[in-house]
């Protein structure tokens, strides 16, 4: 996994001792990854310094490659790093879904100057370390972020004024306040909510695979998937299309423990039985895999708690369906930054602001996410079904269909008094 050091200097976690007035004090953030960062950019530009603890030695992202929509690339310009984020994708002609079995066509999805006119940004597909990099090296840049490596948070306390997060070597961070975008396992989730994981018992390989290695008759810019009974195949460029990503994803014969571990060829193989051989030629190309075996979390209407909030993973970890993971996370931190700018005195009003802006958005990705794992897998006459829900589907039913999810905008963000008095909380 590539890693780079901090711009600037990223030192290992010290002792910090709180100012006189907690509005000297920095907002502390949990997490170094991609929401991490982009939550640090959005916090620095309501005028705030922030000091994040990644518990990490070094930085880095864990993964391959990741899917862009429109959405993504209007958070990205509302923190300022749009430009940066353009310069690393890779710009997809059409997304295309594949029946696994007969090789035939389900949909097709055009990305092009239609869907950029539609929706006002691209489609695009790109490494997960560079969307680090780009947040990463952003923040940095501003002068206002600290980032103490190699320190997980353990525990968190506050008062009326601040927040003290003690790390596993025991040493205290103190800040205005906490945003936990530590990740699926988020051990400030932990604390304050104390929810069990949904394994979903799918597990997920992924793989980056140099072009000169991948099938010429399957160097599409397109981002493909092949949908299979109980799995599917996915690959995309990236980098230019000097590499691929290839993913594959299948229900598992055991029962399993979310987590990452190294891959084995042999056991993607074994799952694999019965699909087309232009599809198959997939699962044979990577020299090594990462293995992912997947969860989510039932949604949650409460994300702050106190001088606490979640953010990212933390507040709705999601399976990958629907290829929004990261998004969210891009574009929570962005909606935390304009209810800060709404509510610039209280922080506690800015956290509850953001909230109702975020949870039913973020809920309906991880029910949907759900859903639409079951339709790539579906078999039998299911499968026939799901076929002819997609096949001979016009651009604009797609487009229409795919409203919700890409026509976010930041500055149309923020829930309204209307969707207050709505909310369940």
């Amino acid at each position: 996994m590539p890693t780079w050091p901090s711009h600037g200097h990223c030192p290992e976690g010290t002792d910090l001792q709180a100012p006189t007035q907690s509005n000297h004090l920095p907002i502390l953030v949990a997490g170094g990854g991609i929401g991490g960062f982009a939550a640090a950019l959005a916090l620095v530009r309501q005028g705030f310094s922030v000091t994040v603890l990644e518990q990490s030695a070094q930085l880095g992202e864990v993964g391959a490659g990741m899917q862009l929509g429109p959405n993504a690339f209007h958070a990205f310009d509302a923190l300022g790093v749009g430009e940066q984020a353009r310069n690393h994708a890779v710009y997809t002609d059409h997304m295309v879904m594949t029946d696994a079995l007969d090789a035939k066509e389900i949909g097709r999805i055009p990305t092009g100057e239609a869907f950029r006119q539609r929706f006002g940004n691209p489609y695009a597909v790109i490494h997960r370390t560079d969307v680090h990099q780009v947040l990463h090296q952003a923040a940095m840049h501003t002068g206002q972020v600290q980032c103490l490596t190699d320190t997980r948070v353990e525990h968190v306390t506050q008062d009326t004024q601040s927040v003290t997060v003690r790390d596993h070597h025991g040493r205290f961070h103190v800040g205005q306040a906490l945003v936990a975008a530590d990740g699926v396992k988020s051990a400030v989730r932990a604390q304050f909510v104390n929810d069990p994981a949904r394994v979903t018992g799918h597990v997920v390989y992924r793989a980056v695979v140099d072009k000169q290695d991948f099938p010429m008759d399957l160097q599409w810019n397109a981002a493909s998937i092949w949908v299979g009974p109980d799995c599917h195949l996915v690959h995309y460029p990236l980098r230019g299309g000097e590499q691929y990503n290839v993913v594959v994803t299948f229900h598992s014969r055991q029962t399993e423990t979310w987590g990452v571990t190294e891959g084995s060829a042999q056991e993607v193989s074994s799952y694999f039985n019965g699909i087309c051989a232009q599809a198959r030629q997939l699962i044979e190309l990577p020299q090594s895999w990462k293995r992912w075996a997947t969860a989510d979390r039932e949604p949650i209407a409460q994300w702050r708690f106190g001088r606490v909030t979640l953010l990212g993973d933390a507040a709705h970890p999601t399976t990958q369906y629907m290829a929004q993971g990261a998004c969210m996370a891009i574009e929570d931190a962005v909606t935390l930054g304009e209810a800060l700018r709404v509510h610039p005195a209280s922080l506690e009003q800015a956290f509850d602001l953001y909230q109702r802006s975020r949870v039913a958005r973020t809920a309906r990705v991880v029910l949907s996410s759900r859903e639409m794992g079951r339709l790539y897998h579906a078999k039998g006459v299911e499968r026939l079904v799901r076929n002819d829900l997609w096949r001979g589907r016009s651009p604009e039913r797609f487009y229409d269909a795919l409203e919700w999810l890409y026509g976010w905008r930041s500055d149309q963000c923020l829930a309204t008094t209307d969707d207050a008095k709505a909310n369940i909380f």
